[in-house]
């Protein structure tokens, strides 16, 4: 038990020590939303009820603000570190929970290192690009057409993550997925993934980047 309470400060010391160094007011910021809270809550029931009922209200309700903001600058501090790297896109996917999401990883890649994963879940096929809009569009037309060969019958999406006018940011990335019509149930996701399986990847052929993929998803799980 004892160890378990430890193990939880210690992460909680090294997310808040990793999101300090994006957001250097964290500080003032998550002591301002717990301060602005408590009074918030605090005097009008101290007022209307008694203070006593007050003080048990507005402190646990001010805690629940501020880590409830400490949560989000944590989690966008999260992806700001990976942002950019390749695999970022495919490590975020893999970090979420919930949403039937299946990911093959770099199912094209390019000599600069741009990339095209594939997602299989409940709208379909997703072909998720990362790099220049101008490098990316031809490698997600030909990877849809060689999906298209395998499952004519089943809805492609194309989808570019990044920070050029056009593109979705990591940030808002799962947002963007669940954005996606729902066109297949459960099992026939299972299915296409298995009839997927055989068009393979490109790292067993071609040099995959060494970005976040390895850590990046159990970063982002704890930040969640």
């Amino acid at each position: 038990m004892f160890g378990k309470i430890r193990d939880t400060f210690v992460s909680l010391a090294q997310n808040w020590r990793m999101t300090q160094q994006v957001y250097r007011l964290l500080p003032l910021e998550v002591g301002g939303i717990f301060v602005a809270t408590l009074l918030i809550v605090l005097i009008p029931v101290g007022l209307l009820l008694n203070w006593i009922t007050a003080v048990i209200v507005a402190i646990p309700l001010a805690l629940l603000a501020a880590t409830y903001w400490f949560s989000r600058r944590a989690m966008r501090a999260a992806y700001s570190q990976i942002d950019g790297q390749p695999g970022a896109s495919a490590a975020v996917i893999q970090s979420f929970r919930g949403g039937n999401w299946l990911v093959t990883t770099a199912v094209a890649v390019n000599k600069n290192q741009d990339i095209v994963h594939r997602v299989v879940g409940r709208p379909g096929v997703i072909l998720m690009s990362e790099g220049p809009s101008n490098r990316v569009v031809p490698m997600l037309a030909t990877e849809r057409k060689r999906t298209a060969r395998w499952v004519p019958e089943i809805p492609i999406y194309e989808m570019q993550i990044g920070n050029d006018e056009g593109q979705v940011p990591l940030i808002k990335l799962q947002k963007a997925l669940n954005k996606l019509p729902k066109n297949l149930r459960g099992g026939e996701i299972t299915e296409l993934r298995r009839r997927l399986d055989a068009l393979g990847n490109a790292a067993s052929s071609m040099p995959v980047p060494k970005g976040p993929m390895p850590t990046s998803t159990r970063q982002v799980r704890r930040q969640r």
